[in-house]
């Protein structure tokens, strides 16, 4: 008996040991169950995967939806400010027409005014001539009465 021969006897009580406390079954059940825990682990990544592309796809679609929302915004306030611009763009033609208006017709009346000082000194000028006129061919006592009443004809015609 030698040492190859304990060698063989303890390897075959070593075999007989791992057998009797059903190793292998043990190992093939632990290998099994790392498996079913991957192939889960793998399922479960597919499907945050999946989660993770919806999420994503979700994002973008809101975003362009912002994006048209905030085009829209900006188109809306340009149209609103063209709008704006235009009403200011009347009202600053018709203050100008207005004014312009006024001003004519403070010229108009202006004018009006100077032609009837004009008139009325022209009036008192010519009143003044004819009684000056008057005076001197009727110097006698008696024309007095009728050259006053002739004087008041005159400036009522005249005015």
């Amino acid at each position: 008996m030698d040492n190859t021969f304990w060698t063989f006897v303890g390897l075959i009580l070593f075999f007989a040991v791992v057998f009797y406390v059903k190793t292998p079954t043990k190992v093939g059940k632990n290998l099994d169950e790392r498996a079913a825990r991957i192939r889960k682990e793998i399922e479960e990544a597919r499907e945050l995967k999946e989660e993770a592309k919806q999420q994503l796809a979700e994002y973008q679609r809101r975003r362009r939806e912002a994006e048209e929302e905030a085009k829209d915004i900006v188109a809306a306030a340009k149209r609103e400010a063209d709008a704006m611009l235009k009403e200011t763009r009347q009202r600053n033609e018709e203050y100008v027409q207005r004014r312009t208006a006024m001003a004519e017709t403070k010229i108009a009346q202006a004018e009006s005014d100077a032609i009837a000082e004009v008139r009325a000194a022209a009036v008192d000028i010519a009143v003044a001539a004819s009684a000056k006129v008057i005076a001197d061919r009727n110097s006698g006592g008696s024309s007095g009465l009728f050259i006053d009443n002739s004087i008041a004809e005159v400036r009522k015609r005249l005015n």
